[in-house]
């Protein structure tokens, strides 16, 4: 006889605070990015070497013990916390199952300019929500955290932003499992577009806010600045890159809020979620759209769609790319004939009525995703998602899609 068991699975939250470090702990923590991103750069300098000589790979393992001997021959070492640089090398061989496992692609060196970053592993304590003791050098931090914290902390990663922003990201472990998966409630299809970011099967519009566009003088100004300084070593011309790097921050910022807040309350209010698999890396070839495109962020969008609902229970589906959403009648499931891009409305001929295009792709999309959740998955492949899933991989498209007659994927009538 045999045992099935449950498997419980533990879900971590993140939470990204902001920190004030003083200027000695600037100069403390500029040293310490940098001694952790030598350390990055030359484990793969040393991985990537071996594995073209000899055809084999180096474990963290081994690397962890190289450090030491390092910092021997470099005294600067020393001065960073012993953790951050076995973290940087433990990092780093996760970045490369996760490109052997196709999640990611292969890793780069770091650069002394852009974002810079290290990962405290522990012994770091929560004073209260104004303070932050780090171990090592770095000491207490202000810090300002505007949520409750509950759980235990697991890993605490520190990162300068080139807006010369500094940020902590929390790591909890609160004791909250991954909620079992429920498809009984009110279902929702999405239609992204660059008009109307979101439009929904209820006929709800979400107008793309075009965050970039409303910043865009401002930024072109702040580039024209900062084109004039021609030598890169002055202070004029660092401060005026900053300048151009908090232009960029503020729009990821409001850009990152205005998703946030439309993927809450769309997880809030629906049971089922289902969108279209895009290909943004194909669609940004468009170099009329590629702007647009870029910054409407449905990639990011469609990754926030996916946590929220798997953390509360809830099924996010993604129909295939290939999926006829706005060629086809939603009431009939007929094909229509072809229209232009600047045809917003419609009369069916099929049915006589009229049709707004994108809330007639939405309602496609949403029983498309019923139908492949009702049918399952283990029929006929069809499309573009029939790839072998390597080891590890995850994703949100479907494997396969049904095939069926009466199916809008069917080629015979009945």
């Amino acid at each position: 006889m045999v045992l099935a068991t449950a498997i419980k699975v533990i879900v971590l939250k993140a939470l990204k605070v902001r920190i004030y470090p003083s200027t000695e702990q600037q100069s403390h923590l500029a040293q310490a990015f940098g001694c952790v991103r030598w350390v990055w750069n030359q484990s793969l300098a040393t991985m990537s070497q071996t594995y073209k000589e000899t055809g084999k790979g180096v474990s963290a393992l081994t690397m962890k013990k190289q450090i030491p001997i390092w910092k021997t021959e470099h005294e600067w070492l020393k001065e960073c916390y012993s953790q951050c640089l076995q973290s940087s090398v433990l990092n780093l061989s996760q970045a490369f199952i996760n490109f052997f496992d196709g999640r990611a692609a292969y890793p780069t060196f770091k650069k002394r300019q852009g974002r810079q970053s290290m990962q405290y592993p522990q012994h770091v304590k929560i004073l209260s929500k104004s303070e932050i003791k780090f171990p090592g050098n770095l000491g207490v931090v202000k810090v300002k955290i505007h949520r409750d914290i509950v759980g235990t902390l697991k890993t605490v990663t520190v990162s300068k932003m080139p807006d010369d922003r500094y940020y902590a990201s929390l790591l909890m472990d609160d004791g909250t499992e991954l909620t079992a998966t429920n498809t009984e409630g009110k279902a929702i299809g999405l239609d992204l577009g660059l008009i109307d970011f979101c439009v929904t099967s209820e006929g709800s519009k979400y107008q793309n806010p075009r965050h970039l566009k409303k910043h865009e003088r401002n930024l072109k100004r702040k580039q024209r600045k900062l084109s004039r300084k021609k030598d890169k070593t002055t202070v004029k011309r660092r401060k005026a890159k900053c300048a151009v790097a908090k232009v960029h921050a503020k729009i990821a910022r409001v850009r990152e809020d205005f998703r946030h807040k439309l993927s809450r309350k769309i997880v809030n209010e629906n049971q089922v979620i289902v969108v279209e698999n895009l290909a943004v890396k194909n669609m940004v070839k468009n170099h009329n759209l590629a702007k647009s495109i870029s910054d409407a962020g449905w990639g990011m969008f469609c990754t926030m769609l996916k946590y929220k609902a798997e953390a509360e229970g809830k099924v996010y589906l993604e129909v295939g790319r290939f999926f006829p959403s706005s060629h086809l009648c939603s009431n009939t499931l007929l094909p229509l004939p072809h229209m232009d891009l600047s045809m917003r409305e419609f009369d069916c001929p099929h049915c006589g009525n009229r049709h707004d295009r994108d809330t007639n792709a939405a309602i496609n999309i949403r029983n498309e995703g019923l139908r492949i959740l009702a049918l399952g998955t283990s029929v006929t492949a069809l499309g573009g998602n029939v790839r072998p899933k390597q080891y590890g991989r995850k994703s949100t498209a479907v494997e396969a899609v049904a095939l069926e007659l009466g199916s809008p994927h069917s080629t015979r009538s009945g």
